[in-house]
């Protein structure tokens, strides 16, 4: 690892000197060596694939010991009937039987872990007025006043290699040479975006707010007082003993990281629905200065929101789209590089924004191996992780050893990878060999609606609705990454076909086609 590190840093310093001269070693060199990440299975950890192993045993140990405990009181009611040989108790035996038999089952019911169901979610379309081609981004940018020429430029580059199309959505007033961050803009901003999810999700259910018992938002930057999660209680008047939790500074991440809680609450608060909402704040993450390693999130921040509608019922079941499998999270905050290679700081002028270091895309290609090492054992194929695991014994007799990659494309139907860049997309999909079909979600919402940050993964799911791609017994791994430096996937199994929804960012509503 060390020496792949050095050859890593060591094409960082080639680039540099070549692309920037007398700046070599600035913020613009990551973005000219963010062709290769690191080698996923160069050298595999063991302690993750111990981890995954972990997480499948327990999750089958308690279905694996109650058919036992069960075959055994069923022996021992057996033996009552030694006990009381006459004819007439064979009635009351048998009656005693099935009594205790239902009591078992009904511990086994009540305690065994309750699946999770999304019954459906929902997606913000920002109106058309919001619209924003990369040529006005460049043209307001320069007319604001607030960027030299060195920053125009290099936002300019970002933008013709970023993968982002020409009708994503932006807020105006950052373009206004006199703008602030303020409050008030980021409340507006989040105010339109997550109720606008959510009306379009409770149209689609018929869902009630008072039904809503659970509640979690999460926004990387914009975190107000009152929360964002109490905004959304008073907007749509949620009842008063409702748990509600509000998640900040997380990042792209944190929408799986929402997930996972509401699950858990789920648990501890079942028979209700729980509503998670994920959004980021695109005038609040806004930079308006000359630090080349602070203008991506202007380039690649797009303005969006989802809502999600998830239940622990067995009786919503019947209604539900998806349910929920697997839940992987990787936290790599111990290492330092990791943990500031995303950061919000202010320049030396003091102008507010988000800084992302050179050695981001080291770390996440780290954070991510991690990752999948820990969710292999629970969705690959017994083959394949044959495969995997002989292939890792050898590798550590024989150093020329060529490494397996194990083919998650046997695991998964559809793959949703959160829509950071183009080159990001890229490099997972060469180093998980990854066909274009596999990838198209996650192009396509780049190129439509940019990076809306930690909802980025539903506007891939939609897509997929919306171009009917979905069936029955299909499984959907969602994977986003984010500050920390974080890592998570979440794996949905498919209930039913999912036909082309009336609720979806993707359609057009007059022609009743795709965008």
């Amino acid at each position: 690892m060390a020496r792949e590190q050095e050859q890593f840093s060591a094409e960082i310093q080639d680039r540099g000197s070549e692309n920037m001269g007398p700046n070599g070693g600035s913020f613009f060199v990551s973005v000219k060596v963010r062709q290769r990440l690191p080698d996923f299975l160069g050298s595999v950890n063991l302690k993750y694939v111990e981890l995954g192993y972990s997480y499948l045993i327990s999750h089958r140990l308690y279905f694996l010991i109650v058919p036992v405990l069960i075959v055994l009181c069923s022996a021992e009611i057996g033996k009552l009937k030694d006990l009381f040989p006459n004819p007439k108790c064979e009635l009351t035996d048998a009656l005693f039987m099935l009594v205790l038999l239902g009591f078992i089952l009904y511990i086994f019911l009540d305690l065994a872990p309750r699946s999770t169901y999304l019954v459906d979610f929902a997606c913000y379309r920002p109106p058309d007025e919001l619209k924003i081609s990369k040529e006005e981004f460049i043209e307001l940018a320069r007319n604001s006043g607030n960027f030299n020429d060195a920053a125009i430029d290099f936002q300019k580059r970002v933008l013709k290699s970023s993968g982002i199309g020409q009708e994503t959505y932006m807020p105006r007033v950052v373009f206004h040479p006199d703008y602030k961050i303020s409050l008030k803009d980021g409340r507006e901003e989040a105010a339109m975006v997550m109720f606008g999810a959510i009306n379009d999700l409770f149209r689609a259910t018929k869902i009630r707010p008072k039904d809503i018992g659970i509640l979690v938002v999460n926004c990387g930057v914009l975190n107000t007082t009152p929360s964002l999660s109490s905004m959304v209680i008073n907007h749509f008047k949620l009842r008063p003993n409702i748990q509600s939790f509000n998640l900040g500074g997380m990042g792209c991440a944190a929408g799986i990281i929402a997930i996972d809680l509401a699950k858990d609450l789920l648990n501890a608060y079942p028979g209700t629905y729980a509503l998670v909402v994920s959004t980021e704040a695109v005038c609040y993450t806004w930079y308006k200065g000359n630090d080349l390693d602070m203008l991506l999130s202007n380039c690649f921040f797009r303005m969006g929101a989802a809502a999600m509608l998830l239940s622990s019922s067995r009786l919503d079941r019947w209604r539900a789209k998806y349910e929920l499998k697997q839940l992987v999270r990787t936290h790599k905050g111990m290492d330092e590089r990791s943990f500031e290679s995303i950061h919000l700081k202010e320049d030396a002028k003091g102008t507010q924004g988000v800084s992302v270091s050179k050695d981001v895309v080291e770390v996440g290609g780290h954070a991510l191996k991690a990752n999948i090492t820990t969710l292999g054992p629970l969705v690959l194929p017994v083959s394949e992780q044959f495969h995997f695991l002989t292939n890792l014994l050898f590798r550590k007799k024989k150093t020329n050893y060529k490494p397996y990659i194990p083919d998650y494309k046997l695991a998964f139907k559809h793959v949703c990878i959160l829509a950071a860049s183009n080159k990001v997309l890229d490099e997972i999909q060469k180093n998980l060999e990854l066909t274009e079909e596999y990838m198209e979600a996650s192009r396509k919402t780049l190129e439509r609606f940019g990076n809306t940050s930690s909802s980025s993964v539903w506007y891939e799911l939609a897509y997929l609705e919306a171009t009917s791609k979905i069936k029955r017994g299909d499984r959907v791994w969602q994977l986003a990454f984010g500050s920390g430096f974080k890592c998570n996937s979440v794996v949905w199994k498919a209930l039913n076909n999912v036909g082309r929804p009336k609720q979806n960012p993707w359609l057009d509503e007059d022609k009743d086609e795709c965008l």
